[in-house]
């Protein structure tokens, strides 16, 4: 939501909305947000880190899309974008992530190792992490640099066996801090126990209780570095949750254009 509010703030769209698996508007909602005689095209841009079951099957089934060019009744197109984990700049903003929560880390002495959540659903929802790491190894920036998950091999909980460097940066490979940021990853790591880091009422959260239950989670990413037998653990954000999302949102929506119609594409990035 934070990242749409600053496309619409730049007015690059004419509209611009969010819709969610699990929240409300739905992913079915969307199909009614966009007025056909004032908008005419839909841009649908995944905000997932990889293909994967959701954007391979859920979202084209909820969103009723039958390709990649979908034209509605209304005579409303509908056009679906790679999700914002495919972009090129992924490997950038990793890079800046790890750099911003070890800066006096000597990269030479340092393994990062890139977390995401993996899954038997479909194969393809690790393939991210790994082109990611894959990519950062062949810099040869840090000593060691690796794709871990949370529910297949290699393990995260493993970071010890896995890495002999003094420093170990970890950077969550997920679109935005929850759950598994805030409480999962730190315990799979040692540097949490099992409740340390959660907050629960039980009523639903006013507005004031939910920043500041936001504020004492995100104290985690603030405590770096963690020194365990005699090693520091630094302990990153979510990549999602980095400003520079936003300019690859619009870059994916402007690639869909891009490839189908090479005049026509190159004039929207470079109006973006």
């Amino acid at each position: 939501m934070a990242h749409a509010a600053e496309i619409r703030r730049r007015r690059v769209f004419n509209e611009v909305a969010c819709a969610f698996w699990k929240e409300e508007p739905s992913l079915r909602d969307a199909l009614f947000l966009f007025d056909p005689e004032s908008t005419r095209e839909v841009y649908v841009v995944p905000n997932f880190i990889s293909e994967g079951y959701f954007t391979q099957t859920v979202i084209p089934h909820e969103l009723e899309l039958n390709g990649r060019l979908t034209k509605r009744s209304s005579g409303q197109i509908w056009k679906y974008c790679e999700p914002v984990g495919n972009h090129s700049r992924m490997t950038e903003l990793l890079l800046k992530r790890a750099d911003e929560v070890a800066q006096d880390a000597d990269p030479a002495e340092t393994s990062l190792l890139i977390v995401a959540h993996g899954t038997d659903l479909n194969e393809n929802s690790a393939v991210a992490a790994k082109r990611e790491a894959a990519k950062i190894r062949a810099l040869r920036k840090y000593a060691a640099v690796l794709n871990v998950y949370m529910e297949e091999l290699p393990l995260v909980s493993d970071w010890q066996k896995l890495t002999t460097t003094t420093n170990a940066v970890v950077v969550p490979f997920f679109i935005s801090d929850g759950l598994h940021s805030y409480e999962d990853i730190p315990r799979l790591l040692g540097i949490a126990s099992k409740r340390s880091t959660r907050l629960r009422s039980p009523e639903p959260p006013t507005a004031p209780q939910a920043t500041a239950s936001r504020a004492v989670r995100g104290e985690v990413f603030q405590r770096n570095p963690y020194k365990i037998e005699g090693r520091s653990l630094f302990y990153a954000p979510s990549i999602g949750t980095d400003p520079g999302f936003v300019d690859i949102v619009i870059e994916q929506a402007a690639k869909f254009d891009f490839e189908a119609h090479p005049d026509r594409g190159a004039k929207l990035i470079a109006k973006t």
